[in-house]
């Protein structure tokens, strides 16, 4: 048995525990089956497909491949998440020259988790070996992930308006997003075991808890805060003729990010259009269910503030403000 055999075999059984009752046939297959959930009257399928980006060049460096694969499915399903959708299934593309029998399962391990933190079924992907492509050690990732959603549930941000109120769910650090920049603050020294930790923490996935929201009280909009920070990303839910003014003191910002901007001198209208700054997901909702969202994400265990609010504009004004 080779390498590649050898590896489908040894990540069955992570694969086996994702699996949603949907699932007709999944990992080692040309092709992987998933029925659409009865529940769903008029499903609208949902797909995105993502990257971990130069965070894996910190994974070589610091020899940690645990987490990269929670990151790469936590890129994809809260993508998918932001229309209102619940993710069904994930395949993964793991790209090397000559592939190691112990990283790459620790790596698709690490998929599998991400997986199971989202209820989303590892149903297969790809694993290719090709010599001359990558540089000894090295790897790449991608990823891919569909999710469903009720036509009448889609979320797309209409109804937004003036008055609406910003609800900001805490990011675990930088998740996935400005580790180009980490990379040049960081240099080449070695990291303190502190610092790789909160470096290498990976993307928190929000499908559960947002989910249970979007059941449970009408949401108009969510942004997953991604490459671009809240001034690239917010924008994107926002209809014609409103802006989001957000205040930077409304939510203690983690320690990672006071320590990248001050080790690295980053101005900082730059930390908020490169990180997430300690937010990883906006809610937009109704001023009256503020109270209500904020206590169902606190049940779900979601650490959830008050961030922002939503103003009338003008085609000359920025969309997203950050006072």
């Amino acid at each position: 048995m080779d390498a590649g055999d050898a590896l489908v075999e040894a990540i069955k059984p992570f694969a086996k525990r994702t699996l949603r009752p949907e699932v007709l046939a999944g990992i080692g297959g040309f092709g992987a089956l998933c029925r659409i959930p009865e529940k769903y009257k008029s499903p609208v399928l949902v797909s995105g497909t993502d990257g971990v980006g130069t965070k894996l060049k910190l994974a070589f460096a610091l020899k940690r491949h645990d987490t990269v694969g929670i990151d790469l499915v936590a890129m994809s399903v809260n993508d998918v998440l932001v229309q209102g959708a619940e993710p069904l299934f994930f395949l993964d593309y793991f790209a090397c020259g000559k592939l190691d029998l112990d990283v790459s399962k620790r790596v698709i391990k690490g998929i599998a988790e991400g997986c199971e933190r989202a209820n989303c079924s590892l149903i297969g992907g790809e694993t290719a070996e090709m010599p001359g492509m990558y540089p000894e050690g090295e790897y790449d990732l991608a990823g891919f992930c569909v999710g469903v959603v009720e036509k009448d549930r889609i979320l797309d941000g209409r109804s937004i308006v003036a008055g609406d109120v910003l609800l900001g769910l805490a990011s675990s650090g930088p998740h996935s997003n400005g580790y180009s920049l980490v990379r040049k603050i960081v240099g080449e020294e070695h990291l303190a075991s502190d610092l790789a930790d909160s470096l290498m923490e990976p993307t928190r996935i929000y499908v559960k808890p947002v989910l249970k929201l979007l059941a449970a009280a009408p949401v108009k909009g969510l942004a997953h805060i991604t490459g671009g920070g809240l001034v690239g990303n917010v924008p994107r839910i926002l209809p014609k003729g409103t802006k989001a003014v957000i205040a930077k003191k409304s939510w203690p910002r983690p320690q990672i990010f006071t320590w990248l901007q001050q080790t690295g001198d980053v101005a900082e209208d730059e930390m908020f259009r490169v990180f997430n700054c300690g937010i990883g997901m906006v809610v937009c909702v109704a001023a009256d269910k503020v109270a209500a969202a904020k206590m169902l994400l606190k049940r779900e265990g979601e650490l959830a503030y008050e961030i922002g609010r939503i103003e009338a504009s003008t085609a000359a004004e920025p969309e997203c403000i950050i006072e």
